[in-house]
């Protein structure tokens, strides 16, 4: 009796602990579902702040991105699970829905303890861009599916988006033609699956503890520490290129977070040769996703140009995606 009352009397705060974190992690997921909500409306060229009934035109493009990142943040939980680390579900992290076009700075987990070896190091690294990757290419199909294509010059000033070398191929698969050959009105649920596509990407930068700095340690060992220095040097060059801006902020970041991964509790045991194969796609599909200019600001020109849906600001680049700048 004594013995089950001490036990029933210790672990009632550490339940109680545990449940006001998952209130947390489910007010911030509220949060962010809110504010890509407020910025798909933007992106509908409405202002649901002084219209609120607007607002539900913004759900196709926020339930969708939610969904996305939600499987790409699951994806790293459960493999954490899997191999016995401890990990904490998902923060969403909400952003201003103006000027921040997405409403929102992504998501995370939080490894309160290091992986046991380089394979189980992989499968967690690996799985949130895998599985993230799976809903986000639907996505872009369905989207420029839904999508209104014009051959029409001209347009106003608008956000550019790049192209990858993936986006244009499912974009010829799709419509027949490539990102730069018409005028296309990317469709919002269009527009989420190429911020999936974007998040893949910049998740997949072999450096530091990003989902691809995990996959470059798990395959190389310690030899990972000159690809992430060559990574972070070749960011810091296409921002001082003025490729895109956010590569300079971005390369000053990883410098301050640090281009070293930390090992994991057995750093020498390698991959095995089939994740050593699944390891080599990962970064190939880092290749297909790479976008040097993913965001920028350009004048109208030819038949090349970009309008969001219901014809907003004009975009120039990977097939019709995007928001007010």
């Amino acid at each position: 009796m004594n013995g089950e009352s001490q036990q029933h009397g210790s672990g009632l705060p550490l339940l109680r602990k545990r449940r006001a974190k998952t209130w947390l992690h489910v007010i911030l997921f509220l949060l962010t579902l809110i504010t890509t909500t407020i910025a798909g409306a933007f992106q509908n060229g409405v202002n649901p702040l002084s219209d609120p009934w607007t607002v539900t035109s913004g759900l196709p493009f926020s339930v969708t991105l939610m969904i996305i990142l939600l499987v790409h943040e699951m994806g790293h939980y459960l493999m954490s699970r899997y191999h016995g680390v401890r990990a904490s579900l998902p923060f969403f992290l909400p952003a201003p829905p103006f000027p921040f076009i997405i409403g929102t700075f992504g998501a995370f987990i939080r490894m309160d303890s290091p992986p046991p070896d380089r394979r189980s190091l992989f499968d967690v690294g690996a799985a949130g861009p895998l599985a993230g990757l799976l809903l986000a290419i639907p996505a872009v199909i369905i989207g420029l599916r839904l999508s209104t294509v014009s051959h029409d010059e001209g347009g106003g000033d608008g956000i550019a988006l790049g192209s990858s070398l993936l986006l244009s191929f499912l974009s010829q698969v799709t419509l027949g033609l490539r990102p730069e050959e018409a005028n296309i009105a990317l469709h919002p649920i269009g527009f989420a699956g190429w911020v999936g596509l974007f998040v893949t990407m910049m998740n997949l930068l072999p450096v530091g503890q990003l989902d691809g700095g995990h996959v470059v340690y798990a395959l190389f060992g310690r030899r990972h520490i000159w690809i992430s220095w060559l990574a972070v040097v070749a960011i810091l060059s296409l921002g001082l290129l003025r490729l895109w801006d956010g590569w300079l902020i971005w390369g000053l970041l990883l410098l301050f977070m640090g281009a070293r991964h930390p090992p994991p509790l057995d750093a020498h045991t390698p991959l095995d040769p089939r994740r050593q194969l699944v390891a080599w796609l990962t970064l190939a599909i880092l290749a297909l996703t790479f976008i040097p200019a993913p965001f920028s600001i350009q004048e109208p020109k030819t038949g090349a140009e970009r309008a969001l849906p219901g014809e907003r600001a004009p975009l120039h680049g990977a097939g019709k995606n995007g928001g007010p700048p």
